[in-house]
């Protein structure tokens, strides 16, 4: 059994109130994951291109106010 499958079978028996504990706890897991990507991908300059466009549309007056 590869351990994705022992977690799976392990989540599978958690009661509700434990699911809703490891659902919260997974959350700001996941999120504190994305946001160091995000600022990995900051520092090593992945998004200075998609910046740039964004800010030649509203230069050249390709926006609208939200």
């Amino acid at each position: 059994m590869s351990t994705i499958e022992e977690i799976e079978s392990a989540i599978q028996s958690l009661s509700h109130g434990e699911l809703a504990i490891l659902r919260n706890w997974f959350e700001r897991f996941d999120a504190a994951a994305w946001d160091k990507q995000f600022e990995q991908d900051v520092v090593q300059g992945k998004l200075d291109s998609l910046a740039d466009e964004a800010l030649n549309d509203f230069n050249e007056g390709r926006s609208s106010k939200l």
